[in-house]
């Protein structure tokens, strides 16, 4: 492993200006710390400084004010899941992230790490593999291993974007806010762009650009449910969020995001659509709604399963941002 210089930043300002020093070739961010231990490991970087922010945090790093919620970029996860007031005032952050990975990792791993970690697809993170995504000529999943990758967009690079607190964001309208450039913020459903923008990298980040917080809109009536192999300690494979608005147990209007599925938090407009007037206590007419998320999927050799499970993963996540029982078979 290549030694590096570490900065110990004082504030979200001093690491915007020492990413942006000419001095250093590759700086790196470095907050929880848990995904670039794992570069690090896998010899996928060799950064020549890292600049530490872990400690650059506000007295109350969530709080809730009037109709905004507002977390910091260090905040944890545990935290996140943690926090009584943000629970009641969007209960779809709390649950997006609260079986996210192990305990330990919840206590060191952040909001903006969370929605800024790399793809989790083994070609990238397996160093004998020249993905195309590390500057090679192809996507190995294509024509290899592909249960766990994208069944929406089109490629060239099949990941799929592994933030489980993404999609929950989206569907609160949630924006991260910036130093280090002219911009000051950008809404999260603009943060990430498809590989045909940019097969290199996964976000519209510029160099130098640090995230310092992130705010959102309450949503009192939103749900996340996420599949997994292992409800455990894994990733999804698939998962929704949603917000509803709701009139007795009808839909007034529905956002839905679904998660696992593609290389960016995946617009399920069309469930938004179908969910209209829906009655939350017709089981029948529910799942009607939820079937059409499936629709448009390009499923690859091995993980055509996730179009099938992916209803089942918004169904559910429906009836939880409904207050509703969700049992296991329905």
């Amino acid at each position: 492993m290549n030694s590096f210089a570490v900065v110990q930043a004082r504030s979200f300002a001093d690491a915007a200006a020492a990413m942006s020093q000419k001095s250093y070739s590759l700086p790196v961010l470095k907050a929880g710390g848990i995904d670039l231990i794992d570069h690090l490991k896998e010899g996928l970087i060799a950064p020549d400084v890292l600049v530490d922010v872990r400690r650059v945090r506000t007295k109350d790093p969530i709080t809730v004010s009037g109709d905004e919620i507002r977390i910091d970029a260090t905040a944890t996860l545990a935290e996140i899941a943690a926090a009584a007031e943000l629970r009641a005032a969007a209960p779809v952050l709390a649950q997006a992230v609260e079986n996210a990975a192990s305990p330990q990792v919840r206590n060191a791993a952040t909001a903006a790490g969370n929605l800024l970690q790399r793809p989790r697809c083994w070609y990238y993170r397996n160093e004998q593999f020249n993905c195309l995504k590390k500057g090679g000529p192809t996507c190995f999943a294509v024509e290899g291993e592909n249960r766990y990758h994208a069944i929406f967009g089109d490629g060239p690079c099949h990941i799929v974007h592994p933030s489980n607190l993404a999609p929950a964001l989206w569907v609160c309208d949630g924006v991260v806010h910036l130093t280090g450039s002219d911009r000051p913020s950008v809404p999260v459903r603009y943060l990430f762009h498809t590989p045909d923008k940019g097969v290199r990298t996964e976000n519209v980040l510029a160099p130098g650009e640090v995230v310092t917080h992130i705010t959102c809109k309450k949503a009192p009536a939103s749900g996340f449910y996420a599949i997994k192999e292992k409800q455990s300690f894994d990733w999804p494979v698939v998962a929704a969020s949603v917000v509803l608005e709701l009139k007795g147990t009808v839909v007034q209007s529905a956002t839905v995001c679904a998660g696992a599925v593609a290389p960016i938090p995946w617009d399920l407009r069309n469930v938004s659509l179908a969910l209209r007037n829906v009655d939350v206590a017709d089981d029948a007419a529910l799942t009607k709604a939820c079937s059409v998320a499936g629709r448009g999927a390009k499923p690859m050799s091995d993980n055509g399963y996730k179009v099938k499970l992916l209803p089942v993963a918004v169904k559910r996540a429906v009836l939880t941002a409904a207050g509703r029982k969700v049992e296991i078979d329905a």
